[in-house]
């Protein structure tokens, strides 16, 4: 009788350690599912920048997949840049922030071209 008890007991404690294996398990597969969508929301905004030519200075926002976005679009100033160059490029800064609904944050920024008016 008390064989049967401890064996019940190896087996109650086995499958508590299964459940909760499988429960943390679970949790990592839906963080790899939000980081994912997080990401690719992210990739899918600067995928769909306006074209340099229409890339105007200023603040776009919305929402996109349940993630809040931020467009920042600035002229690049650093000391290396000559604003008064004779060239017909002006480089501006693109600050991308996406804010997901747990809220999280990510952010790229990057410097795109656009061709100087005249």
């Amino acid at each position: 009788m008390i064989e049967v008890l401890v064996a019940l007991a190896v087996v109650a404690a086995s499958l508590a350690a299964i459940g909760s294996l499988v429960a943390v398990s679970m949790r990592g597969a839906q963080g790899i599912g939000q980081r994912l969508a997080f990401r690719e929301t992210l990739r899918a905004l600067v995928t769909s920048l306006p074209d340099a030519r229409d890339l105007d200075a200023g603040t776009k926002t919305g929402v996109s997949a349940g993630f809040r976005w931020r467009l920042d679009i600035a002229p690049f100033v650093a000391t290396f840049v000559d604003p008064q160059a004779p060239t017909p490029w002006q480089p501006e800064a693109v600050v991308i922030t996406v804010r997901s609904p747990s809220g999280q944050q990510l952010q790229i920024n990057t410097i795109r071209l656009r061709r100087r008016a005249g």
